[in-house]
């Protein structure tokens, strides 16, 4: 009986499909990514209402559930459902989990599988001790265990170096680079000379518009040298973050393209922190077939691989 190692993922989203999308390039299994990104993708469309079921209204969700999962096999993917944030809160099915046997992979016995478990929240999944590897936002650790300090945090690079070892033994390996940032933005009125950006704020008063949920990364971020003399604003519930932000004159938010912050009249400043799906470990669980398993998504393509704090 081989080993299997649990990996702790996302049940949707950007972030699985990134872990997915990694695994296809360095395993065989495109078809199986296609499959659970292409599966999930439709479930966020039909709660989202802008598709309507296949069967008509009438479809229930647990046909579409049973139709999907395969609990004989382990190696094809299971769902499972969730209350959605929506109105209504309705039903949504999202990833539940899947073997994937390493058979021919270089350093890795054949007999050695991984597991993704979908979790919704992987970070303090291994904060608990229940997995050795996982996947979640850099934003969560941020928001969570770095330290604040006077100077800002700027890259992935620096985020283990501010991570209390006696608080968690969790560190960030690496980025999979699919990433978006949280930038500075505002108002052409705001700064007279069009720079928006850490500089700019070093000098301005006033309040800067975030969501909550952003609050102690932006501390992190700035760092609250930057952040004296400023105090944040919210969006009042229901209000677009970027229309928000264009009534508060500046603030701070995840952006692609920027289009949509530009359709509000702001112009974009300094990209502040890349929001990426990061590989996580926890030491204490990590094992020499661990350490090899960890490789599959570590290497040279890889420009955001970090140095482990000892």
């Amino acid at each position: 009986m081989g080993e299997t190692i649990p990996i702790a993922v996302p049940r949707k989203g950007r972030p699985l499909e990134s872990v997915l999308d990694r695994l296809a390039h360095r395993l065989d299994i495109a078809d199986l990514a296609d499959t659970i990104t292409s599966t999930l993708r439709h479930e966020k469309a039909l709660t989202k209402g802008t598709i309507e079921p296949a069967d008509g209204p009438d479809e229930h969700v647990y046909h579409r559930l049973a139709t999907y999962s395969s609990v004989e096999d382990p190696t094809e993917p299971e769902y499972t459902l969730l209350r959605d944030d929506r109105d209504g809160k309705p039903r949504r099915i999202v990833f539940d989990s899947v073997t994937i046997p390493l058979t021919d992979v270089d350093d890795i016995s054949d007999d050695v599988s991984i597991q993704l478990v979908g979790r919704e929240e992987p970070f303090r999944a291994l904060r608990t001790h229940e997995f050795a590897l996982g996947f979640d936002s850099a934003d969560l650790v941020l928001e969570e265990v770095v330290e604040l300090r006077p100077e800002p945090l700027e890259s992935l690079a620096d985020i283990n170096t501010r991570i209390d070892p006696s608080d968690t033994h969790v560190q960030v390996v690496t980025g999979l680079g699919d990433t978006v940032y949280h930038t500075l933005m505002a108002t052409p009125d705001v700064s007279s000379d069009g720079s928006i950006d850490r500089t700019f704020l070093e000098q301005y008063e006033g309040p800067l518009c975030i969501e909550p949920r952003y609050e102690r990364l932006v501390q992190a971020v700035l760092g609250t040298h930057v952040l004296e003399g400023v105090h944040f604003e919210y969006p009042q519930s229901g209000r677009e973050e970027e229309a928000a932000i264009a009534d508060t004159g500046i603030g701070v938010y995840l952006t692609v393209t920027g289009s949509t912050a530009r359709d509000h009249g702001l112009l974009l400043g300094e990209q502040l922190f890349p929001s990426e799906t990061v590989l996580l470990e926890s030491s204490p669980e990590v094992t020499d077939t661990v350490e090899r398993v960890r490789s599959l998504f570590t290497g040279p393509d890889l420009e955001t691989e970090l140095t482990l704090e000892p």
